[in-house]
């Protein structure tokens, strides 16, 4: 289920030059608000759950994820090169699989790691903050690779439908809306992270043991979907 020739060429397409200034501009960004507020605001354990939570989770991760999942594939299906892809001896849930992995490990190396980083920078882990984000931050990061991915596959606006559920469905309807906030990837996270922390300082809308499960249903059927999309897009290639 993995093929190391797409997961370097899934590597070369997501670390070029253009995103990868994208991948690396917003990370720098959190890292920066941190120095900062540490500076400013000293040690204080509510304001680093405030900022991780506020930028780091529910701002970062998303974007992140939709730069990795929609171009692990979106580009290749955009400009006709999926077509070499599948012509070699491959199966498409391994190209599938491949991708999801290597768009995973690009979103947890630019959205957890930083967020670690920056917890740790905020308040030294006090009450595990910056340990409970990261987690967050890494269970986020395979439902968003997996939903984003698909998205990948099944529309040439893969960017602006991942943009649209990230700001405005989860960012926008979650806030205002307190049924949305049980549909959504960034409460699954947070459900893990408030087991974490302590103090009370982490909080999700979603209990544990839902949301486990929402995030493993959720990225399962996403993935097995755009299997079965890219098998639809070899066939309409050859018809």
């Amino acid at each position: 289920m993995y093929n190391s020739t797409v997961a370097r060429l899934t590597y070369r397409g997501l670390l070029g030059r253009r995103r990868a200034l994208i991948l690396f501009l917003l990370p720098a960004l959190l890292l920066l608000i941190a120095v900062a507020v540490r500076q400013l605001a000293g040690v204080d354990d509510q304001i680093a759950a405030d900022v991780l939570g506020g930028f780091a989770l529910a701002t970062m991760v998303p974007l992140i994820g939709v730069i990795a999942g929609t171009g692990a594939i979106g580009p290749e299906i955009d400009d006709g090169s999926i077509v070499y892809l599948l012509a070699k001896p491959v199966k498409r849930p391994t190209i599938i699989v491949t991708k999801l992995l290597v768009a995973i490990a690009v979103t947890v190396v630019f959205s957890a790691v930083p967020t670690l980083i920056a917890g740790f920078v905020l308040n030294g882990n006090s009450q595990n903050v910056a340990v409970a984000y990261a987690l967050a931050a890494a269970v986020a990061s395979v439902a968003y690779s997996a939903v984003f991915l698909l998205l990948g596959t099944v529309t040439r606006h893969a960017v602006v439908a991942g943009l649209v559920y990230a700001l405005v469905w989860e960012s926008l309807f979650g806030s205002l809306i307190e049924g949305a906030r049980t549909l959504s990837v960034q409460q699954w996270a947070l459900a893990l992270a408030q087991k974490t922390a302590d103090g009370g300082l982490v909080t999700s809308d979603v209990g544990l043991v839902p949301a486990v499960v929402l995030l493993t249903v959720v990225t399962a059927v996403a993935t097995w979907y755009a299997g079965q999309k890219l098998r639809v897009l070899k066939l309409a290639g050859e018809e």
